[in-house]
């Protein structure tokens, strides 16, 4: 009876290996059926995937035309952030050709020759601090210099204002003499540059018609300028300057030097001039707006002195001879007239009152300089107006009501 027990046991206990054999087989079958069908199925979906890639065309498959007519449409912003899409892109967005046409389309118009070179010596300045801080860093510690061009962040308003500031500053970071990086510099503030501004301190009365140098930077935030002119005057600063009191500086003449006035011979009654002015010699000079009047012994309408032309003239009757041959071979006579330029010229200021001190200065038209006294300010070197744009530039700063 004990030896059919133990067979029974015996049987059953092979049966339950057997099963837990055929069990064990069966899973493992079906782990590794699923596995190979999920492996399939992810190597068809990516095979799909890169198919449809191939098929897609990249924006740097273009011709190179083709991409550059349309980074040349894009805002500096969008120039901007398609600088963190790839090096290549990168290397394209920052190229000068693209900048070159929003630095003429905004800051054309005050980037004379002055400012231009105030651009370049900052320029040398920077790669000179670089140069030294290359050469010092390995030797010892960055010094100061290094640390302060490693941190600069010439598209920090971009990042406030254009919806840039999730991505990474180094993506902005241009060639230092790129004009990418003077548009920014420009358009941050972070630039001083030379400039003249209409009618210093806002308008203010002593300063109405006049054109002053400062040193201007620009705000983003308010569209306007902060200006800073010459210690002497009445305020050394002065914020929010718009954009139509502006014009580029002159280079051709510092603000302390007599400008050389070439246009004296030929100016008439009617024409437009500045001149400079200052109140004494201690102060730089500023450029004031002013027509040409007619002399005092002139009543500008029936008995004016005046030739058709406007110059300012005196007819002296005088008989033929060999003085007046040479004479006409000058075109100086006409009819036996002889028409003698007026040694002097008036210079009329309209904007004061016929009766004010400051309407009107009479200066000699030979060897000019610089004419005037401490009471009534000292007047220097003229030009004449020629276009159109200058005279109505300054006509639409005319006071509303003439001052005394």
């Amino acid at each position: 009876m004990e030896k059919q027990y133990l067979t029974f046991i015996s049987f059953c206990f092979s049966i339950t290996i057997c099963g837990f054999l055929i069990v064990s087989w069966l899973a493992r079958s079906i782990i590794r059926n699923g596995i190979r069908t999920l492996t399939w199925r992810k190597e068809t979906k990516r095979k799909k995937k890169n198919q449809e890639d191939e098929n897609k065309m990249s924006l740097l498959d273009l011709p190179d035309l083709t991409l550059d007519c349309i980074l040349e449409k894009l805002s500096p912003s969008e120039l901007c952030a398609m600088t963190s899409v790839c090096s290549e892109l990168r290397d394209k967005c920052v190229s000068d050709h693209l900048w070159e046409k929003h630095m003429e389309t905004k800051w054309g118009r005050l980037m004379g020759d002055a400012a231009i070179q105030e651009w370049k010596s900052h320029v040398a300045t920077i790669m000179r601090c670089l140069t030294s801080s290359s050469s010092s860093s390995r030797k010892s510690k960055p010094n100061w210099s290094s640390r302060f061009v490693a941190n600069l962040k010439p598209f920090a308003w971009l990042s406030s204002n254009h919806g840039c500031e999730n991505r990474g500053s180094s993506s902005y970071l241009a060639p230092i003499d790129s004009v990418m990086y003077w548009y920014s510099n420009l358009e941050n503030g972070k630039f001083w540059f030379p400039a003249q501004v209409y009618n210093r301190e806002n308008g203010h009365v002593g300063f109405m018609m006049s054109c002053y140098d400062a040193k201007i930077r620009y705000d983003f935030k308010t569209d306007t300028f902060q200006a800073r002119y010459s210690a002497h005057g009445r305020r050394a600063a002065e914020e929010k300057v718009t954009w139509q009191r502006l014009r580029p500086s002159q280079d051709d003449t510092k603000s302390r030097d007599l400008h050389v006035s070439d246009c004296l011979h030929g100016l008439r009654p009617g024409d437009h001039f500045e001149i400079q002015w200052r109140r004494t010699k201690e102060f730089p000079y500023g450029w004031w707006f002013g027509i040409v009047g007619h002399l005092q012994n002139c009543d500008g309408v029936q008995n004016c002195r005046c030739d058709s032309d406007g110059n300012n003239l005196i007819s002296v009757f005088i008989f033929w001879s060999e003085t007046v041959d040479s004479l006409i071979k000058e075109n100086k006579m006409f009819n036996g007239i002889l028409l003698a330029m007026a040694e002097n010229v008036v210079m009329e200021f309209r904007q004061f009152r016929p009766e004010s001190p400051w309407r009107r200065t009479v200066i000699k038209r030979k060897d000019h300089r610089e004419t005037g006294n401490e009471e009534n300010g000292f007047y220097g070197g003229v030009k004449k107006l020629g276009t159109e744009e200058e005279i109505s530039t300054w006509k639409q700063l005319w006071p509303s009501q003439a001052l005394e």
